[in-house]
């Protein structure tokens, strides 16, 4: 397996044909909500295609459940937030209505102007109340989503968002929620067409994704809180690993999390502490979510940066 550093990969992966105008996008966006505090959430998996004329390729699992979730208590809480999510993935606000719960809210009846739809008055309270929480945010222009799908498209994404908000200074946060694939194929390597199924075996080799957190927290948004996320499934050594990101890459925290756990359970590290936030069973029963308590931490460890000389 090949490792190669950061600046090989973007020399190697052809960037996405809409890069310049998301710049340019941030850049306005930056500019509208100048000295507030402003984060950038990233959310749900990469692809890894496999061909160029891409029909297969490498996923995981990741649906964007805390990266979606997140970004409505960060607008909450008085962010402004750029949101860097996958394709299709679950979206703030309409991820409360699954399936087809939306249409239950909903009622339809004919009347001499023609269908009408009204809101269900026992199903649609939920409905009311998210609707004005999203209103009330497009009004403001609070939220501004981009979206990627494949791991190149990301990587490329997340330098020229990072590099536009590094105008925020101290006032940008970023909360990197999103499962990044660790391996990939390099574009060189890539067959043109789909790989055929009258082989007798397929060998695959990858390469190492480079860590982008070295050239983020050092040269591209130096001054920002920065967040990331570790995700084990081995308890014994999530906080040596979420200690190990901390000393390597020198950012803010590392919220460390366990596959089975993570929806109820976090760890919070940091360089001087590990802070454990846990959902009470109470809580759970009652529909709360840990991405609410989370945020709140952070905010509060935010505005303590902030207020740091």
């Amino acid at each position: 397996m090949t490792a190669v550093n950061w600046e090989q990969f973007y020399q190697n992966q052809a960037p996405p044909s809409c890069l310049d105008e998301v710049g340019k996008n941030v850049t306005k966006f930056c500019a509208k909500h100048q000295n507030q505090k402003i984060v950038l959430v990233t959310s749900g998996g990469t692809t890894v295609p496999m061909e160029h004329n891409t029909v297969r390729f490498v996923d995981n699992f990741s649906a964007g459940s805390r990266g979606s979730a997140s970004v409505e208590y960060f607008l909450k809480a008085g962010y402004a937030v750029v949101f860097l999510n996958r394709l299709n993935s679950l979206q703030p606000f309409i991820r409360h209505f699954p399936k087809q719960e939306l249409f239950d809210c909903l009622d339809v009846s004919d009347s001499q102007q023609g269908p009408q739809i009204t809101v269900n008055a026992r199903k649609g309270q939920k409905l009311v109340r998210i609707l004005k929480e999203y209103k009330q945010v497009s009004k403001e222009e609070k939220l501004m989503s981009v979206s990627f799908s494949t791991l190149s498209e990301y990587l490329w994404l997340l330098r020229v968002i990072s590099q536009e908000l590094n105008a925020c200074k101290k006032h940008a946060l970023l909360y990197l929620a999103a499962a990044v694939s660790d391996f990939y194929i390099p574009e060189s390597k890539l067959p043109t067409h789909k790989i055929q199924s009258n082989v007798q075996s397929l060998q695959v080799s990858f390469n190492l994704v480079p860590k982008m957190l070295e050239p983020l927290v050092s040269l591209w948004v130096p001054d920002a809180f920065v967040v990331s996320f570790k995700l084990e499934t081995d308890e014994s050594i999530l906080i040596s690993k979420a200690r190990g990101a901390l000393e390597k890459y020198s950012h803010k925290l590392v919220i460390g999390n366990l596959l089975h756990s993570r929806k109820y359970h976090v760890l919070i590290v940091s360089d001087a502490e590990e802070h454990e936030l846990r959902l009470s069973p109470q809580e759970i029963e009652a529909g709360k979510e840990i991405e609410e308590k989370i945020i709140s931490e952070l905010v509060k460890r935010h505005d303590d940066y902030l207020n740091q000389s």
